[in-house]
């Protein structure tokens, strides 16, 4: 077991100094997120002009949702983790790990937490340098029973987010290209994880069949327990369901990757 585990820190810290190394790319990244934050006080700002709630929420309560949302997609979002799998399979490196007692999963996963750490982190320096101008128009008044459920959130949307990027990125075992697959996955999820608007504004009807759906979990749930846009029956069944979903994601993951070393054993003799 601490043999395991060992392995994949080596793995952690190579992949934390590999993404030291291109460190500018994602505080440049960072940075182009104040446009995107300049843009969500303008339109929000006006969404709320001549009203004091929408939905319930005010508009401070509603610009720390988008705040939060912002750190939450530098910290656990999947970034071209889905591209450097398929690139890895194209070019036949995935060989390596056929040879070697390495899981693949887990491989990649360590690179995962090692670039959100980097990204996560140096998201917070644009916000730093934001916060002077606009900290009147938040409200950071986390509840602590919040943040304790909070947690476990965060953990399985970050696995959430990963497997979804790492199965697309194992249907290049089928397809030369998944670009398409990409791209209509992050405009559905984009739309359905919370991205554009808090998914509460949705008729009760549409937003209760939401819940039942991975993408409610990737970005809305986490961000939505934090700031109290939802209340403890659905967090609690929120979190049941969750765990549901990261469950299949695993199974998928792991049926995708054993058919796909079929598919390639094949081909590649």
């Amino acid at each position: 077991m601490l043999a395991t585990l060992n392995k994949y820190r080596h793995v952690f810290l190579v992949g934390l100094q590999s993404n030291l190394v291109y460190r500018w790319n994602f505080a440049v990244r960072s940075v182009f997120s104040l446009f995107q934050l300049a843009v969500v006080f303008i339109l929000w700002g006006a969404a709320y002009h001549g009203s004091a709630q929408i939905g319930g929420f005010s508009i401070s309560e509603t610009l720390t949702y988008f705040v939060l949302l912002l750190v939450l997609q530098f910290l656990i979002g999947a970034f071209q983790e889905d591209y450097q799998i398929s690139e890895e399979i194209r070019n036949g490196l995935i060989n390596q790990f056929l040879l070697k007692p390495v899981n693949y999963y887990a491989y990649r996963f360590s690179v995962f937490v090692s670039a959100r750490l980097v990204s996560g982190s140096l998201v917070f320096i644009p916000l730093l340098c934001a916060l002077p101008f606009i900290h009147t128009q938040l409200n950071f008044a986390f509840d602590p029973w919040r943040l304790a459920l909070g947690v476990p959130a965060l953990l399985m949307a970050a696995l959430i987010q990963f497997t979804i990027a790492y199965c697309f990125g194992m249907l290049t075992f089928w397809f030369l290209d998944i670009q398409g697959f990409v791209i209509l996955s992050f405009a559905i999820e984009t739309l359905l994880g919370g991205q554009i608007f808090p998914l509460d504004l949705l008729p009760a009807k549409i937003f209760a069949a939401a819940q039942y759906l991975p993408f409610f979990y990737q970005m809305y749930f986490p961000a939505a327990i934090l700031t109290g846009r939802i209340g403890p029956e659905v967090i609690a069944r929120g979190l049941v369901i969750q765990a549901v979903w990261v469950v299949l994601l695993l199974g998928l993951a792991q049926l995708l990757w054993t058919r796909g070393l079929r598919r390639h054993t094949a081909v590649g003799g």
